[in-house]
């Protein structure tokens, strides 16, 4: 029977019956009890919008710009490690489904299809994000050939020091390619349409490493390399020197609280990303939404703030935009269309975000996304309606009529509502 696909949760479900379970559960879970994984999507919930009527919704456009780049819609594909595994070549297939639609890709240092092959590839440029490792001879040979390959912006990830704890990961023994222990044979069996697909590449290992690292011949030494290498002590200064023989648009990923943010901001970086690492560093963190209105009031007069996390439809993103991010990233949302369906599928959660956002822009009133701001945000409380204050530092905050100020997505105010009130409850803080 044909399943018709409406929502990134269908291509979620398609994804889970074709891809082998130590690589879904790779892509669908976060560290430990996985509650800042939750959170990231679940918070979005707690943000209502201003319905508008009676306003002219003709000739609307998402066109905007990202780091200083023209995009079809305010919308990149964030970098993933081994999005290879989920489809066979699933770098390439996404990198091409994302040149279509007009937005960025971005490449993982852990991807399997190297900097070159997607190069090769594909017939516009992406982005690559760097991870930074004990090996600086390495990762300056990694920016040199993304400086090569034509990369047109550097995404750089400062949120992973050490490894957060994914228990499915241990579980799962997570390998690429995969171990054939017994359980995994078993899984594999029941996944012909994947098996058949890696079976037609070459590409099944970490591209970007495997023949580039001396002293690593195989996969076990490849294996144990990377366990050690990811830096604990990386520093501001290692992103300085980074920037600078990168010497291009840069992007620093993995920013939760704003003194760090001013840190970031202090370093001329093009943008800076409002991430938790997909829920998959510090559980317990916050989410990356409601970090989000705190660190835009820090910085966002001083540097293009872009955030990630959560985000599994068009209304996510006009919420995110409404808090004051320029663009956002989608990890898992494209990941699911990849692991459904290779490119077509990549294409069609790009397609579903598109068209969900557009709608809803139009019925918020608004014609061009750049126009997007606290003005479409609502608050629903057991009192009123209320519409968002437009005080530039009182991001989210909205005016009771029963005395204290209520807030979205952690706005931080002089007056929060208690924990169990019905205003806290409104507005998702009795989390």
């Amino acid at each position: 029977m044909t399943r018709t696909i409406t929502s990134i949760e269908d291509l979620r479900l398609i994804a889970k019956r074709r891809v082998p379970r130590m690589f879904y559960d790779y892509a669908d879970s976060g560290s430990w009890t996985e509650s800042t994984y939750r959170a990231n999507s679940d918070d979005f919930q707690a943000i209502k919008l201003r319905q508008r009527i009676a306003v002219d919704m003709t000739n609307r456009t998402l066109a905007s710009t990202m780091v200083g780049q023209p995009v079809a819609m305010p919308v990149a594909l964030a970098p993933t490690g081994l999005a290879g595994m989920q489809h066979a070549d699933g770098e390439i297939l996404a990198a091409r489904a994302a040149a279509k639609a007009g937005v960025p890709f971005t490449l993982s240092t852990m991807s399997i299809c190297s900097i070159e092959d997607v190069a090769e590839h594909t017939d516009q440029p992406f982005w690559f994000q760097l991870y930074v490792m004990r090996d600086r001879a390495f990762i300056d040979r990694l920016i040199d050939r993304a400086k090569a390959a034509g990369c047109s912006a550097l995404v750089l990830t400062l949120d992973l020091q050490i490894l957060g704890q994914r228990h499915k990961d241990i579980r799962n023994s997570l390998s690429t390619p995969p171990k054939p222990t017994l359980a995994n044979l078993v899984n594999l069996a029941t996944k012909p349409r994947w098996c058949w697909n890696m079976l037609q590449t070459r590409r099944r290992h970490f591209g970007n490493i495997h023949g580039h690292v001396e002293g690593v011949a195989d996969m076990s030494s490849l294996s144990s390399w990377t366990a050690t290498q990811f830096d604990p002590r990386l520093s501001w200064d290692d992103v300085k020197r980074f920037q600078d023989r990168w010497g291009g648009k840069l992007i620093l990923k993995g920013i939760l609280d704003p003194e760090d943010a001013e840190n970031a901001a202090r370093t001329g970086a093009d943008a800076i990303v409002v991430s938790n690492h997909g829920g998959r560093q510090l559980d317990g963190a916050m989410s990356s939404i409601n970090a989000l209105p705190s660190i835009v009031a820090a910085v966002g007069s001083k540097v293009e703030v872009l955030m990630d996390g959560g985000i599994r439809s068009g209304q996510d993103v006009i919420k995110a935009l409404a808090l004051g991010a320029h663009g956002v990233f989608i990890g898992r949302a494209f990941l699911y269309g990849l692991g459904a369906m290779g490119e077509q599928g990549v294409s069609l959660s790009l397609d579903i975000i598109r068209r969900e956002l557009d709608t809803t822009m139009a019925l918020c009133g608004l014609r061009d996304v750049k126009d997007v701001d606290r003005r479409i945000l609502a608050a629903v409380c057991g009192c009123q309606s209320a519409r968002a204050d437009t005080h530039p530092r009182d991001f989210g905050s909205f005016s009771c009529g029963d005395g204290p100020v209520a807030t979205v997505a952690g706005a931080a105010t002089a007056a929060p509502p208690i924990i169990g009130s019905p205003h806290a409850e409104a507005l998702g803080q009795s989390r």
